[in-house]
């Protein structure tokens, strides 16, 4: 019997042993590369990547006009819990003012905080980990020219086990994918670029993807469109299959206005969306749309029947 009781506890501290090095948070930049992020970064540019990575849309402080002011506080609600949008202003108590640049690329190339703990992927770093560390260097010199907001935003609420964060580094191993988006040869200047924006700094997969059980987007689906994660309608499929019929000019001007071919505008998230989209160079715009023109058609989940 003490055999078997040493053998068990043999056992189960190798498995914990193994299970917290499997769900080690893993940064993205260390050393002389975190060193090298801190000189430089060109502001203006740091404003085209806050708008093509949409960081208003959630952490601009909700019940004001500025979308500047990001105070945080906006609340996503999920079947996973309450998840809150942090203050990202450069407030040196509440927001990110005592952060190095590389504590924020590590955040949004890897999902990891500056004191080493896992983010939870309602923040998309699942497809910022795509961008570019020039990009996000560039955003801290543009988020470090921002007004200072005071106030931490409320905690996330969340039930066991989806409180316990370590378990992230798990989800991490199977649905985060951390390899550069590389220029594709053959394609046009124009096609990379827009794929760029929308596959790294856009993160559009995030909302027009369905999910498996485990909040992880089915690849196979990607863009597909599929139920809103807080349950409050459905996200349109944008591959051939949903906006096939749309020229490339339509979708230009969607992301420019908010106004479909059908004389239709957008509204909820995608409203929100569009006020960052609209204030991109028309030129990144009219890639965007070359390059989800392109998407194959994808046939999405099935939608549920209308209530009457």
């Amino acid at each position: 019997m003490k055999r078997l009781f040493s053998a068990l506890l043999l056992v189960a501290i190798v498995g914990l042993g193994l299970f917290w090095w499997l769900t080690r948070p893993i940064m993205a930049v260390t050393g002389a590369q975190a060193a090298a992020l801190e000189q430089g970064g060109d502001a203006g540019r740091g404003e085209l990547v806050f708008n093509a990575g949409g960081c208003a849309s959630c952490h601009a402080t909700p019940g004001q006009p500025d979308r500047k002011r990001l105070g945080g506080g906006l609340q996503l609600k999920t079947a996973f819990g309450t998840f809150v949008a942090p203050n990202i202003s450069p407030s040196q108590a509440d927001g990110i003012g005592s952060w190095k640049t590389a504590d924020l690329a590590n955040a949004m190339l890897r999902g990891v905080s500056p004191d080493g703990a896992h983010y939870y992927p309602a923040f998309p770093y699942t497809t910022y980990a795509h961008a570019k560390p020039e990009d996000v260097r560039d955003l801290m010199a543009y988020l470090r020219t921002l007004p200072s907001v005071d106030g931490k935003a409320p905690a996330h609420e969340l039930s066991f086990p989806f409180s316990f964060r370590r378990g992230i580094g798990l989800w991490k191993t199977v649905f985060l994918d951390t390899t550069p988006i590389r220029d594709e040869p053959g394609k046009s200047a124009e096609w990379n670029r827009g794929r760029y924006l929308v596959d790294a700094l856009g993160h559009c997969a995030e909302c027009h993807s369905p999910r498996n059980p485990a909040g992880g987007i089915v690849a196979a689906q990607r863009y597909a469109g599929g139920p809103d994660a807080e349950g409050r309608g459905w996200v349109p499929n944008i591959t051939a299959k949903g906006i096939g019929s749309w020229s490339k000019g339509d979708v230009s001007e969607l992301l420019a206005t908010g106004f479909t071919p059908e004389y239709d505008s957008v509204g909820s998230s995608m409203a929100d969306v569009v006020r960052n989209t609209g204030a991109l160079p028309k030129a990144d715009r009219d890639a965007m749309a070359e390059y989800l023109k392109s998407l194959p058609a994808v046939d999405g989940p099935p939608r549920p029947p209308k209530k009457d």
